[in-house]
């Protein structure tokens, strides 16, 4: 019983995460998803503080339980084109596009830190899905082995059957869930350091697998791969007592086990393989400054994709299996305010932007995972029940900046002087836009002062 609780609990936390910059989430809780997510220097509530600093937990001084659930909108959409002559002499230009039908997606969080005025110590645990991504792209139907084709009406090409050299429908599911145990310790009254152990539990599924080797029927589908990690974050925080602040965090790449499919080719054959993703590192930087009715935050990070598993590779391998997604790495930048002059009311405005990891010539290699948003909304409000009570709300809009685009690639054409086998005059491209709303409640427990 207790190993079906703990699988469930796995499952809840970590299968209901889908991302905003890159494949990782720009915010934790209705708060700090109402900042943009920045809080490395200005920790207002506790899951932005759990996820982006460590040491800044100092700054809480009363035992705080937080849950956050949240209701995601995405609305990706997948276009491509092929020339004339490309189907076999004589076949026409074929272009289209193809709408994501997967519907609202539940985002959980929760969190919880032990602190005590006048001890130099506090303590936190937090379960948050940190990353993720997915799509459902329908089959073509009108496609070259559909008895009423039509090349004058919508066909994107990259969706029609494999026998006819496309994806078929195209499905990914991708979430990495974390626990994180945290200590502070205040070195002085003005600067904390902060160390946070990480276990990770994720899942992948993928239609078709890219990273398997296809057969005469094509590319297989996977059952959903999981794969555990363990890894750390570390931090400094200083407060200067004047209201401005500053902080530094640190999370190494999380190591995660190889996710091990097992496939289903076309023809009902099915085979093994192994792929290995792990979760990038992530410096971040952060000022804060607090003044009056005003709470002001501003981040930095910079995600080290190019040095991780599953993402610093790309192409083709001698089977022609995909090596990895090949992306660069990713600069964020987060901004949020809080105004705090109706006593129980306060409101807040939060901002991000992410640059786009996929370049053109990895653009094809990511059809599964177009979750690139550089410019994200906020806006969330607080309303303070009670001494004890607070609920937090945030309405979130994102958008990606234009497309991704790059060529259809082929691994049949690769060749030295075109190594992705790209076809020539072809396209392929995606963007997206994203909706959350998202309520949490936090519940603080009544305060004991130190002997």
């Amino acid at each position: 019983m207790k190993k079906i609780i703990l699988q469930f609990g796995f499952l809840f936390f970590s299968t209901f995460a889908f991302s905003q910059a890159g494949h990782i989430m720009q915010g934790v809780g209705a708060f700090n998803m109402s900042m943009g997510g920045a809080s490395t220097a200005q920790p207002l509530d506790i899951s932005g503080a759990l996820q982006w600093n460590p040491a800044s937990i100092s700054a809480f001084n009363d035992k705080i339980i937080k849950f956050d659930i949240g209701l995601f909108y995405s609305s990706p959409e997948l276009s491509s084109s092929l020339p004339a002559g490309m189907m076999g002499p004589g076949s026409p230009a074929v272009s289209g596009v193809t709408k994501d039908d997967r519907g609202v997606s539940p985002m959980p969080a929760l969190a919880m830190v032990w602190g005590k005025e006048g001890s130099k110590h506090t303590f936190g645990v937090s379960a948050f899905g940190i990353s993720g991504f997915g799509v459902t792209f329908p089959e073509e139907a009108n496609n070259p082995l559909s008895s009423s084709f039509d090349p004058s009406l919508n066909s994107n090409p990259v969706n029609y059957p494999q026998q006819a050299g496309g994806f078929g429908r195209v499905e990914s599911d991708y979430m990495l869930m974390q626990i994180g145990l945290t200590w502070a310790y205040e070195i002085t009254d003005k600067l904390s350091v902060g160390v946070e152990p990480t276990f990770n539990y994720g899942t992948l599924e993928l239609m078709p697998n890219p990273t398997a080797n296809p057969s005469a029927a094509g590319y297989p589908s996977t059952n959903k791969a999981s794969t555990t990690g363990f890894g750390a974050q570390l931090g400094l925080f200083f407060d200067s007592k004047t209201g401005f602040k500053a902080g530094v965090s640190y999370k190494t790449t999380q190591d995660l086990s190889d996710l091990k499919f097992e496939n289903t080719y076309l023809d009902n054959t099915t085979g093994n393989n192994e792929f290995d993703m792990d979760y990038p590192a992530i410096l971040s930087f952060g000022l804060g400054y607090s003044k009056s009715d005003f709470d002001i935050a501003l981040d930095y990070r910079m995600v080290d994709y190019k040095n991780t598993n599953g993402f610093s590779e790309t192409g083709w391998t001698p089977t022609a299996s995909v090596k990895g997604f090949g992306w660069d790495n990713v600069s964020i930048f987060s901004a949020g305010v809080q105004y705090k002059g109706f006593e129980k009311f306060p409101l807040r405005l939060g901002y991000t932007y992410s640059s786009n990891p996929i370049s053109y010539d990895a653009a094809f290699f990511n059809i599964p995972a177009t979750a690139i948003i550089a410019n994200a909304f906020q806006f969330g409000f607080s309303y303070k029940a009670g001494k004890n009570i607070c609920l937090d709300a945030v309405y979130h809009h994102g958008a990606s900046d234009g497309k991704t685009f790059g060529q259809i690639l082929n691994p049949m054409m690769a060749s030295p002087s075109n190594p992705n086998g790209a076809i020539p005059a072809s396209y392929v491209a995606y963007d997206m836009t994203t909706d959350l709303i998202m309520i949490g409640v936090s519940y603080k427990f009544n305060a004991k002062q130190a002997n």
